[in-house]
């Protein structure tokens, strides 16, 4: 026993370096991916995503949704980066994983893609319903557009979606043309939560309801209401991506053919594998990850930061901002990057002007109040990490021997003052004096 308690002892020993490393503020993009499946096939059927991400460096490790010896944490430490959830009727995880275990998985920073279908259970649902997505509450519902769908589709299930987000940071730069063809369940955003947002949306004749059965009530959920792939990122800039159509990964929706209803354009592959692809180095931090320096500031003029400012000193202002690229960090270039001067409330607001290499700086003067203030950069932008950064200053006012001997606006007192003094020597003299 006492052998085996020392050879544990060493393997943890040895892990825990390994496990603190696998997420490095240097290099912020996931690196190990947890996959869970329904059943071991999907790996076949959905070899094209999946190769995808292996060619981009991801070490995938696929396990079935309810192993026995699932575990995300080991040693108090992350085992995985990122989580791939493609197993949409599973009732229960195995091992150590729960809904409550993914919850502390996306609180800690790290990332998740959702996909579910018609046959998704209350524990996908309930996993959606924690990042602000309810899927349609009827389990035998799924999308329908009799308008917006592909020629090749005889019961408008399969939808020839293309009301995308625009952003060029969440879908890449590069347009996806052809429409995403999606069959699955619909779902809706919870409108108090500001931090999910849709990414790809069903057409104003869209509607949700069982295709087997005739309508006997109006669907609850329809139109552009309907979101059909939705992303949000959280405070702590986890990425999450839920999508209600596991097809929407596959290899034959990657490589079908596509001509939309009411569209002369053909197209000999769905948008389907660009989307996905762009869709993962986003939610995966390949793309749009923010990093900044320390805020530097100091009198014009001067180069050492100083303890304390007095009111009314110019001062220059500077931070570092760069993005993630993929590969390495590159200079960030934007125009609406802001500080702040702030005490209870911003004294200064200015919009700071880049060099193009990631710098960006400004000047100003500090306000004619003195107490305690704070430098501040809360920069949030679509589909962009946040940054929140501040630095602390105390603001004194003049000292008794600073203030100028004779200040310019006081020149009327001053005249007053002399010409009430010459005016009773003259009254004193002519009173004394005249007879």
């Amino acid at each position: 026993m006492m052998n085996l308690s020392r050879s544990v002892a060493l393997i943890s020993l040895f892990l825990l370096p390994l496990l603190s490393f696998s997420f490095s503020v240097d290099n912020p993009t996931d690196q190990r991916v947890l996959v869970l499946l329904d059943d071991l096939s999907l790996k076949s059927s959905h070899s094209i995503f999946f190769g995808s991400l292996k060619s981009r460096g991801f070490d995938l490790d696929f396990k079935l949704a309810d192993d026995s010896k699932l575990a995300l944490q080991r040693y108090g430490q992350f085992l995985y980066d990122g989580l791939i959830i493609f197993a949409p009727s599973t009732e229960r995880f195995g091992g150590s994983l729960d809904s409550k275990s993914i919850a502390d998985f996306v609180d800690s920073g790290r990332d998740l893609i959702l996909s579910a279908d018609t046959s998704a259970s209350d524990l996908i649902r309930g996993i959606a319903l924690e990042c602000g997505v309810d899927f349609d509450e009827d389990s035998s519902a799924m999308v329908i557009d009799h308008s917006s769908f592909p020629l090749s589709d005889g019961d408008h299930t399969l939808i020839a979606a293309d009301d995308l987000v625009k952003s060029d940071v969440i879908l890449g730069k590069s347009k996806i043309e052809a429409p995403v063809l999606f069959r699955g369940v619909a779902h809706s955003l919870n409108p108090t939560n500001n931090l999910v947002l849709k990414v790809l949306s069903a057409s104003p004749s869209a509607y949700s309801a069982n295709p087997s059965s005739k309508l006997s009530s109006p669907p609850q959920l329809t139109g552009s209401a309907i979101s059909l792939v939705s992303v949000m990122q959280a405070r702590n800039n986890a990425r999450v991506v839920i999508s209600g159509s596991l097809q929407l990964f596959s290899d034959r929706l990657f490589r079908s053919a596509v001509q939309k209803a009411g569209s002369p354009n053909k197209y000999e592959k769905s948008g389907n594998e660009q989307f996905a692809t762009e869709l993962s180095k986003w939610v995966f931090h390949e793309r749009g990850h923010l990093k900044a320096g320390s805020l530097v500031h100091h009198r014009v003029g001067e180069t050492d930061e100083p303890a304390i400012y007095r009111i009314k000193d110019d001062l220059e202002f500077s931070v570092e901002i760069l993005e993630w690229s993929g590969r390495s960090w590159e200079p960030y270039v934007a125009d609406d990057v802001q500080v702040q001067f702030y005490m209870m409330s911003p004294y200064v607001l200015k919009t700071l002007s880049t060099d193009k290499k990631g710098m960006f700086h400004t000047s100003f003067k500090v306000p004619d109040v003195y107490g305690v203030f704070q430098f501040k950069v809360e920069y949030e932008k679509l589909g962009y990490t946040t940054l929140s950064l501040s630095k602390q200053i105390p603001v004194r006012p003049y000292r008794h021997n600073e203030y100028e001997r004779f200040i310019p606006t006081a020149y009327p007192y001053y005249g007053a003052c002399f010409t009430t003094m010459a005016g009773f020597f003259v009254f004193s003299f002519v009173y004394l004096y005249h007879k």
